[in-house]
């Protein structure tokens, strides 16, 4: 198979597991998720993200060759570069968190409710996206590295995994706010739109600028932490004593892990 290929594969499984994941609102009348299962879907969605950043972006970006400063000053110093610009992104850009409906950003009166929750998803989905497409980029720009290769496709796969209770947890919400399945249902698609997007993006630069590899898989795993450690965390622990959320994503974080050590 060529190695391109790969990459289309991974690409589109993390935006169909999102539309998959939206499916749910034409079979459940509910208007939302129970606080118990939204906790447990953010819980193991967090693990994915966080066993993903450190096996899949920092370890590798760690691992890589640098001979103007240590790879441990890039790996740091990118982290906090990819936390900042989400943090940028969550005090500019006007959105709302469903789960909390707390607004954030530059107040405006010109976007809607789904509007302004359509912007939270999207602020969510990002980091995802590029990091997908940065792993791609770099296997694609290193041929012959099969291993590498496998890996991208596996980090793809574990984020599929956590977009499909994600693509729910999105659709919902908006089915209660508008009444409309079909709404909510392309609302869920649509949010999911923007990783492939990101994908694209974060493969090109990887690989037409080869410096940049510990940089880019670094400042991914930034982007990342960022949305577990601001957003995810809190969600998942919500206002109650139980530990569904804590050990949803233990369990998500040892997926990614196994995923991630496979071998071809």
């Amino acid at each position: 198979m060529a190695d391109c290929v790969y990459a289309i594969i991974g690409i589109a499984t993390i935006f169909l597991c999102t539309t998959i994941g939206s499916l749910v609102v034409f079979f459940i009348r509910k208007k939302q998720i129970s606080d118990t299962l939204n906790r447990i879907f953010i819980g193991f969605a967090s693990g994915v993200m966080i066993s993903a950043s450190f096996f899949s972006l920092i370890k590798p970006a760690l691992e890589s060759e640098a001979h103007y400063i240590p790879t441990w000053a890039i790996v740091g110093i990118s982290i906090l570069l990819g936390a900042g610009f989400l943090w940028l992104i969550d005090k500019l850009v006007p959105h709302i968190h469903a789960s909390s409906n707390e607004e954030e950003g530059i107040k405006t009166r010109g976007l809607s409710k789904t509007g302004k929750m359509f912007l939270a998803v999207t602020i969510h989905n990002v980091p995802e996206g590029l990091s997908v497409g940065i792993a791609f980029g770099v296997a694609l720009a290193n041929p012959g590295n099969q291993a590498m290769l496998i890996g991208a496709l596996l980090l793809a796969i574990g984020i599929g995994i956590q977009n499909i209770p994600e693509g729910a947890v999105v659709a919902l919400p908006v089915k209660g706010e508008t009444g409309s399945s079909w709404k909510a249902f392309l609302f869920g698609t649509f949010s999911g739109a923007v990783e492939p997007v990101a994908a694209v993006l974060g493969l090109f630069l990887a690989m037409q600028i080869q410096v940049i590899m510990p940089w880019a898989l670094a400042f991914a795993a930034g982007c990342m932490i960022y949305v577990v450690f601001e957003e995810m965390i809190p969600e998942m622990k919500g206002e109650g004593h139980d530990h569904y959320g804590v050990w949803a994503s233990l369990i998500g974080f040892v997926v990614m892990l196994i995923l991630d050590c496979l071998e071809f």
